[in-house]
């Protein structure tokens, strides 16, 4: 079992980190090209949401009732397909929800690493203190999105960046610690 769940983990963090680098490229992008990038981007960002939907949803099904430790995955497949499919619809009118969509993705992915880092706490894992600091970073971050009605393209691009950063940085902190924490 425990060999299992550090593959799980392991998978899971590699996924992390892919979805964190398109962030930042799509970040980067709002930074260099902020005039009529919004709707390119919608369509994109919709695939991306659906693609991970897709993939949460699919794990969750293929692993239903074995190992419940991430038991969100149903939840957050079904959530990301929603939101991908609403961003791809509202392309022409996403420039003014843009950053609310972002910024609460954000919220809920800080949210999630919050919850794993008391998870990781509760095995007495070192890790969880890198993992409870870094989701609270991402927590601003998404706060400000979302709540800064003033927030240019720019800015939410620069967000997206520290997010994706922040993502990456905790995803190798993890992986590099699976073996430390399910050894035990």
């Amino acid at each position: 079992m425990k060999e299992y769940l550090e593959k799980i983990f392991k998978k899971t963090g590699w996924f992390s980190i892919l979805e964190s680098v398109i962030f930042a490229i799509l970040g980067a992008i709002l930074i260099w090209k902020p005039e009529g990038t919004v709707k390119v981007i919608s369509y994109i960002l919709g695939i991306i949401f659906i693609v991970a939907g897709l993939y949460k949803i699919i794990h969750y099904l293929s692993t239903k009732g074995k190992y419940d430790f991430y038991n969100y995955d149903l939840i957050y497949g079904l959530l990301a397909c929603i939101l991908g499919i609403v961003t791809i619809i509202y392309s022409t009118t996403i420039g003014s929800i843009f950053r609310i969509i972002i910024g609460i993705w954000i919220i809920y992915s800080s949210l999630i690493r919050l919850s794993a880092s008391m998870k990781l706490r509760t095995i007495t894992s070192r890790m969880w203190i890198y993992s409870l600091v870094l989701a609270i970073a991402m927590l601003i971050c998404g706060l400000y999105v979302t709540l800064n009605a003033g927030a240019i393209v720019v800015t939410i691009g620069a967000m997206m960046i520290v997010y994706s950063v922040i993502d990456i940085i905790e995803d190798i902190i993890f992986m590099r610690n699976v073996k430390e924490t399910f050894g035990k």
